[in-house]
C-alpha cells in the first residue's frame, strides 16, 4: 500500500466506517416505521405513497439552494419518457410493494428478506452497458454476471431461505406468498431503475440531482396512488403523515448523503470501501432491536436467527470480495455500481 492509501486509511478509514454504521440507522428508519404505520392500522396504500410526495418539495429546495434546477430539467428533457418509465420502475416498483409486504412481517424480516437485491443486481448486469479500458482504447460491452461473488450470494440466499422456512412455520402459505413477492420484485425493481437512469445520464447529475429527477419523473405514478389511497380509505392520518415524512428526511435524503459522504472519504482504498459497504447489513440488528423493543415485534426462532446471520456474513463476504476484485488495496477505485444500487433511497 502505497503512503497516501496509508495515510487516508489511518486518518478517515474509521470515520468513515462510523458514517456507514450512522447510515444504515438512517436506512432502518423505513422498515421500522412502515412497521409501524401498518401495526397501527394506516394504510398501507398511504404509507407507499406519503414518503415520494413529502420528499419531492425537499428537493426541491434543495436543488433551488443549489442552483441546478435548470441544468437537471435540461438533461431530463432528452429524454423524457424514459425517465418517467425508470423512475417509476425505480422508486414505485421498489416501495410500493415493499410498503405491502410491512403488513405481513416485521421489520427485521423485511430488512433480511430484501438483502435479495445484491443477488438481483448481479442477475441484471448483462442488461446494461460498461466501458473498459484496452490498449485499443475504451470498448463497450455487455456487463458480465461476477461468477466470483457467487460464494457470498450462496451465504445471502441460503440465510433469505431460512427466514422465509421460519416464516412459512408461523403463518399460513399465502401470507408467506404476499409476504415474500412483494419483496422480491421490490428488490429487483430498484437497481434495475436505477441503473437505467445511471446508464442514461452519466456523470450529468450529482446524487441529489439524480435523486430530485427520479422524484419529480415518478410524482405522477405516487399521485395516482395516492388519489387511490384517498377513495379507499379516505384522508391519512396525521400520524401517518408525520411518521413518512420522518421516513421521507432518515433514509430518503439522510441516509444516502451520509452513506455517500463515507464512500467518497475511502473512495481510493478499496480495503476500507469493503469495510464501509458492509456497514449496510447493520440494518439488520438495527431493525431486530428496534422491532422488538419498540414494537412488540416477535423474536426470531433459531432457524431465523441462523438465517440473519448469514445474511450478515454474506453480505460482509460480498464486500471484501468486491474490493479484492477491484484490484487489491493499492489501486484507487471508484465505488462499485452495486453500492449505489443498495443503498441510494434503499430502502
Amino acid at each position: 500500500m502505497n503512503e497516501t492509501t496509508d495515510r487516508i486509511s489511518s486518518k478517515t478509514g474509521k470515520q468513515a466506517f462510523l458514517l456507514g454504521l450512522l447510515g444504515a440507522v438512517f436506512f432502518s428508519f423505513a422498515y421500522i416505521f412502515n412497521n409501524l404505520m401498518s401495526n397501527q392500522g394506516g394504510s398501507w396504500v398511504w404509507t407507499a405513497c406519503l414518503r415520494y410526495l413529502l420528499i419531492f418539495p425537499i428537493l426541491l429546495v434543495v436543488v433551488l439552494v443549489r442552483r441546478t434546477l435548470g441544468k437537471t430539467l435540461a438533461v431530463l428533457k432528452k429524454s423524457p419518457g424514459k425517465w418517467v418509465l425508470w423512475s417509476t420502475v425505480g422508486f414505485g416498483g421498489f416501495f410500493v410493494p415493499i410498503t405491502f409486504a410491512s403488513a405481513y412481517g416485521p421489520s427485521w424480516l423485511v430488512s433480511g428478506t430484501y438483502q435479495f437485491t445484491i443477488f438481483a443486481g448481479a442477475l441484471l448486469t448483462p442488461l446494461f452497458w460498461v466501458v473498459k479500458q484496452t490498449p485499443q482504447g475504451p470498448v463497450r460491452e455487455r456487463g458480465k454476471i461476477p461468477l466470483r461473488l457467487f460464494p457470498a450470494f450462496a451465504v445471502i440466499l441460503i440465510g433469505i431461505f431460512l427466514l422465509q422456512i421460519e416464516h412459512a412455520q408461523n403463518t399460513d402459505l399465502s401470507s408467506v406468498f404476499l409476504f415474500s413477492l412483494p419483496v422480491l420484485i421490490s428488490a429487483f425493481a430498484y437497481p434495475l431503475g436505477n441503473r437505467k437512469l445511471m446508464e442514461l445520464c452519466g456523470d450529468q447529475l450529482s446524487v441529489i440531482e439524480r435523486v430530485f429527477a427520479m422524484s419529480l419523473c415518478s410524482l405522477p405514478f405516487f399521485i395516482i396512488i395516492g388519489i387511490i389511497a384517498g377513495a379507499t380509505t379516505g384522508a391519512p392520518q396525521m400520524g401517518q403523515i408525520v411518521q413518512s415524512l420522518i421516513v421521507a428526511v432518515a433514509s430518503g435524503i439522510g441516509g444516502s448523503l451520509v452513506f455517500f459522504k463515507a464512500t467518497q472519504l475511502v473512495r481510493r482504498s478499496p480495503h476500507w470501501l469493503a469495510f464501509v459497504e458492509s456497514t449496510q447489513s447493520a440494518e439488520i440488528p438495527v431493525c431486530l432491536v428496534a422491532g422488538v423493543l419498540l414494537l412488540g415485534n416477535p423474536l426470531p426462532g433459531a432457524m431465523g436467527a441462523v438465517g440473519l446471520v448469514l445474511i450478515i456474513v454474506g453480505m460482509v463476504f460480498n464486500s471484501i470480495l468486491q474490493s479484492r476484485l477491484s484490484g487489491g488495496a493499492e489501486a484507487p477505485q471508484k465505488p462499485p455500481v452495486l453500492s449505489e444500487d443498495a443503498t441510494q433511497g434503499a430502502p
